[in-house]
């Protein structure tokens, strides 16, 4: 009992060190996804470098959520590789020592993983992305270029429509303006202006957009009357108050709901429609994405035994094939589930048991001793593959 303690501990420091490198790897690798828009923001829009750093934080939860699992199979393929590959898996089968006796510090470790990506999906990413959604609406009070968009009709101002052709960052200019406004009762004014300019009030929420060089047409709807107006400089004033309203009082999200709020929406919900399937969805990926840590993780010990003898350069690529397979199982049942194609829980846990049951299949195999098929399976693929790019290139 004592010497299996001591190999349950050294199997489950083995996992830790390849787990945090993969962990801050894959964050960093997501995160630059976002550098884009954070260099556009500090650049053009003045933003101060610590409230892009909180937007990253809280952008951080919704990576994590398919980063951990991720991490975690990597972790226990690379803890298994470096065993095999070092004889010690031999040494321990010699010693009387079972592969099913390797397992329960894998699947303690895949528990903890698990029990992290549980506490993100229901915890983390509603938290953070609510939080996103109110820093990044004070960003764009205090910047309002941030968030009008090149060739985009936005209506966040109350019964005004604005479009911009092209807007100029760094001189705060926009070209090639439409408006329509509807303040006035009865009266729906549209102007077109070429240039214009937005200057801000010490109120957040109040701007002022001076338009240069243009057309005002006005129709009077209550006496079916026209006119219109040329201009060399008019001055239109833009209330965000109305936007910021909306954002409190509009309906969430299903990202940014909770767990009781998605099962109180599913509750109350009289319609079937692609909103409620997408909401139930969300529901079952909140359990079935942490629960992708045991299935995957327990995958990931065959492929490590069986993979380590030859090369370990081999044993990861398999790895991530196995990987790269379950989340196109899990995109297509997020795509068949969100349109009623299929139920909501057959898209969301399928993947899971597809993958858990493959490695259940092959712990078996690995324990009895029999090589396993897929090796020299994928060997011959990319052996196949290989060739051919070679033969392309020759040519």
């Amino acid at each position: 009992m004592k010497i299996s303690s001591i190999i349950n501990r050294y199997v489950f420091k083995e996992m830790i060190p390849p787990f945090v490198i993969n962990l801050m790897f894959f964050t960093f690798v997501f995160l630059m996804v976002e550098m884009l828009k954070v260099t556009n923001m500090v650049v053009n829009y003045n933003v101060g470098v610590f409230t892009v750093l909180i937007m990253l934080a809280y952008s951080t939860p919704y990576f994590l959520t398919y980063i951990i699992p991720m991490s975690i199979m990597i972790a226990v393929l690379l803890a298994f590789l470096r065993l095999s590959g070092d004889n010690e898996i031999i040494a321990l089968k010699t010693s009387g020592m079972s592969i099913y006796g390797l397992l329960p510090p894998a699947m303690f470790f895949c528990l903890l993983g698990c029990l992290l990506t549980l506490f993100m999906t229901i915890y983390g990413m509603p938290w953070g992305r609510l939080s996103f959604k109110e820093l990044t609406y004070k960003v764009v009070s205090s910047n309002l270029e941030i968030g009008l968009k090149d060739r985009t009709f936005n209506d966040s101002f109350e019964d005004v429509v604005l479009y911009v052709n092209k807007i100029d960052a760094l001189n705060k200019e926009l070209q090639d303006i439409f408006i329509e406004d509807k303040r006035t009762q009865d009266i729906v004014s549209t102007v077109v202006a070429p240039r214009g300019k937005l200057f801000k009030e010490p109120d957040e929420y109040i701007y002022h957009l001076l338009l240069f060089n243009g057309v005002l047409y006005q129709v009077d709807v209550k006496n079916r009357s026209t006119n219109y107006i040329d201009f060399e400089t008019y001055e239109i004033r833009l209330d965000i108050k109305q936007a910021a309203s909306r954002l409190k009082q509009g309906a969430k999200h299903r990202k940014e709901m909770s767990l009781f709020e998605l099962r109180d929406y599913l509750k109350n919900s009289t319609r079937r429609d692609n909103r409620y399937y997408s909401t139930l969805m969300e529901l079952h990926k909140k359990f079935s994405i942490p629960i992708a840590c045991f299935a995957l993780g327990l995958l990931a010990v065959p492929l490590g035994i069986q993979s380590g003898p030859t090369k370990k350069s081999f044993g990861l690529v398999l790895g991530m094939i196995f990987f790269l397979i379950y989340y196109l199982l899990l995109t297509a049942g997020l795509v068949l589930g969100e349109t009623g194609a299929c139920p909501p829980v057959v898209g969301m846990w399928v993947p899971n048991i597809m993958m858990g049951g493959l490695g259940l299949y092959l712990v078996f195999k690995t324990a009895n001793d029999r090589q396993l098929r897929i090796v020299p399976i994928v060997t011959n693929l990319l052996k196949g593959i290989k060739s051919r790019l070679h033969g392309r290139g020759g040519a």
